[in-house]
């Protein structure tokens, strides 16, 4: 049970509103303030008669949480095994863990989603009202956040928060958990060192983005490395990078930054790659485009196989408009991406790494031939040989 009163945290807000404090950056202030309150309330509850807080020292705890922090969501955001955490309602409050999903002993009233997510969103400098009921943002710590308010939602408000672990930010990381063996590890590090292009492919929750950040960081560290996102993600710390996401339209329909736009602008930033979190719209053409300039890229698209990566890269460029060929977007999909790394979950919740594919240079109007070169267990062609043919079919 909560050790805070009813009312203390409103009274709280009010007085922090009223002397305009800022609890997330003057902490003395704010202590002070919560102190002073906690007296003032027992105070008042001996001369009139109701309960007074008896653990003073657990009450400042929970109300500091809760303006500064994510209030009882802080011990799970906090937990480095806590993956994803989701509110499906008050009393319907998830996390996953290792994979697996489990339903926490925990109750969050409608008040403090409320609250919890208008803390969040002031940080990421988004919203969430009628006019626009669903919103995605980035939270500072590098989480995703995503929420849905009624009318959209049946009831409740609907919030997932999606974490990247730090446990997990480089290759080697991944082969320490088992997602990979060395021999793939050394196989992508010569992609990304070489300038090649890398496609992340697999399904929802397969790890993909995880993938693409320890790509990244394979990275040679004087390359230039420009992002583009909806909402940041990518957690990659690189000495040389630009990061960009996209941005919703106003109250008046005005200001919308699209991720085409930003493909287009990294190109004038002098990018040694450019990285597109997730290709799901028309940007896929424009994408294809750098591609075909020559600029290395690396990406994430949803799909159950490698084969299907390329195909869906084929054809998500003909949502830009009627007057896109496909007679030129496949072939050049299947001379400039290098390799399609495909993540899959496995029943126990793991995740690793089904295959490494490459484009073989053929294709048709249906598809985009290609060949395993790994998959766990076993190379089926070396890197070296693969890349020799293929730049000796160039010349």
């Amino acid at each position: 049970m909560s050790a805070v009163p009813a009312d203390l945290t409103d009274r709280i807000r009010s007085r922090l509103r009223a002397e305009s404090i800022d609890p997330a950056r003057d902490d003395d202030a704010t202590v002070r303030l919560v102190r002073g309150e906690m007296r003032r309330h027992n105070d008042m509850a001996s001369a009139r008669g109701f309960a007074p807080i008896d653990d003073e020292a657990a009450c400042e705890r929970e109300v500091l949480a809760t303006l500064t922090g994510y209030g009882v969501l802080d011990a799970y955001l906090s937990d480095d095994t806590v993956e994803e955490l989701w509110i499906n309602g008050p009393d319907r409050v998830f996390v996953a863990r290792g994979g697996r999903s489990e339903r926490l002993a925990l109750r969050v009233e409608e008040r403090e989603i409320r609250d919890l997510v208008e803390r969040m969103l002031h940080s990421a400098g988004r919203r969430v009202d009628l006019s626009q009921p669903v919103v995605d943002a980035s939270l500072p710590d590098g989480s995703r956040l995503h929420v849905v308010i009624p009318d959209v939602a049946r009831r409740s408000w609907l919030v997932n928060i999606r974490r990247f672990l730090p446990s997990h930010r480089r290759l080697g990381d991944l082969v320490a958990a088992g997602s990979l063996d060395e021999g793939a590890a050394e196989l992508l590090r010569g992609a990304m060192a070489s300038g090649r292009s890398v496609v992340v492919s697999g399904a929802t929750h397969a790890g993909k983005t995880t993938m693409l950040g320890a790509l990244l960081a394979a990275s040679p560290p004087e390359h230039r490395i420009v992002t583009v996102e909806e909402t940041f993600e990518l957690a990659v710390d690189a000495p040389d990078l630009v990061a960009m996401q996209g941005r919703q339209p106003s109250l008046e329909g005005t200001g919308e930054i699209t991720l085409r736009r930003l493909v287009r602008e990294a190109l004038r930033m002098r990018p040694d790659r450019i990285v597109v979190g997730e290709v799901r719209d028309a940007e896929a053409l424009d994408l294809v485009l750098a591609l075909n300039t020559g600029v290395p890229c690396a990406a994430t698209v949803h799909a159950n196989s490698a084969a299907d990566a390329l195909a869906k890269l084929a054809m998500l460029p003909l949502l830009a408009g009627r007057n896109i060929d496909r007679g030129f977007i496949a072939p050049a999909i299947a001379r400039s991406v290098d390799l399609v790394v495909h993540c899959e979950r496995l029943p126990s919740g793991g995740r690793r790494v089904a295959e490494i594919a490459a484009p073989t240079g053929e294709h048709d109007e249906a598809a985009i031939a290609t060949e395993t070169v790994w998959r766990p267990g076993a190379f089926l062609r070396s890197a070296g040989e693969r890349a020799a043919q293929r730049e000796a079919a160039a010349l």
